[in-house]
């Protein structure tokens, strides 16, 4: 399917009220409202096509950057290629589940997701640490370090007070992907968003948030829970 194809489909399944519902999310124009599911026919055709979902990313617009996640082929995507993925991401729908889900996907996701971590960036912080709640819920657990994972945590237990909004919700995503879906750091995981306490997400001109880790955790727990693996990362 061609390019311009795409962006026509796209549009014709645009809709105004989902165009505002991503706009009070910080979604800017250009951008068409089309529901996510809607895409799904379009990407049954499609599969993945890495040229086209770099073609679509570069527009700028929000539904062709999000249509572009979903037909991505993260093996064939160089770390200078998220890069360039994380830069155009301008707010947190697209750097958390579009940039941050097609990394996690790649043999270098961690590699690239600590970069981001450490780079004192909003969105990459963000990014990265969503990168790994996406990577610990879905893959087996003897693929991370646990030292590596239990250092992440004194790290959220530090920091995430007065870390930048989106990164404060990422992190605090991070401590409860630990505790549920990485069994062995499940106890430190709990202890530390114990510790942690409520975190207040600040949002402009509107109420601020009041996430509290531990109570989501213990919910999770009771439903039996713990161990939880996705069975895919990617819709």
């Amino acid at each position: 399917m061609e390019f311009e194809t795409v962006m026509q489909e796209l549009e014709a399944l645009g809709k105004e009220r989902t165009k505002k519902t991503y706009i009070s999310n910080g979604a800017h124009e250009p951008l068409f409202g089309v529901a996510t599911g809607a895409m799904k026919p379009i990407a049954k055709k499609i599969k993945k096509n890495q040229q086209l979902a770099d073609q679509l990313y570069s527009t700028g617009n929000y539904d062709a950057m999000y249509f572009a996640g979903i037909i991505a082929d993260p093996m064939k995507m160089t770390e200078t290629d998220f890069d360039r993925w994380i830069d155009g991401a301008y707010f947190y729908m697209l750097s958390d589940y579009v940039v941050s889900v097609t990394l996690a996907e790649a043999d270098i996701a961690q590699d690239v997701a600590d970069k981001w971590i450490a780079s004192g960036d909003e969105l990459k912080m963000s990014a990265g640490w969503s990168c790994y709640c996406w990577l610990l819920g879905n893959r087996s657990d003897t693929e991370f370090s646990s030292s590596k994972i239990s250092a992440m945590l004194e790290q959220v237990k530090n920091t995430i007070h007065t870390s930048p909004e989106r990164t404060k919700s990422a992190m605090n995503n991070f401590m409860y992907t630990v505790a549920i879906s990485y069994v062995p750091q499940h106890e430190k995981a709990v202890e530390i968003a114990n510790e942690v306490g409520p975190v207040e997400i600040k949002k402009d001109k509107k109420k601020s948030n009041i996430l509290l880790c531990s109570e989501k955790i213990q919910k999770d727990l009771d439903k039996g829970l713990l161990g939880f693996k996705r069975k895919y990362v990617r819709c």
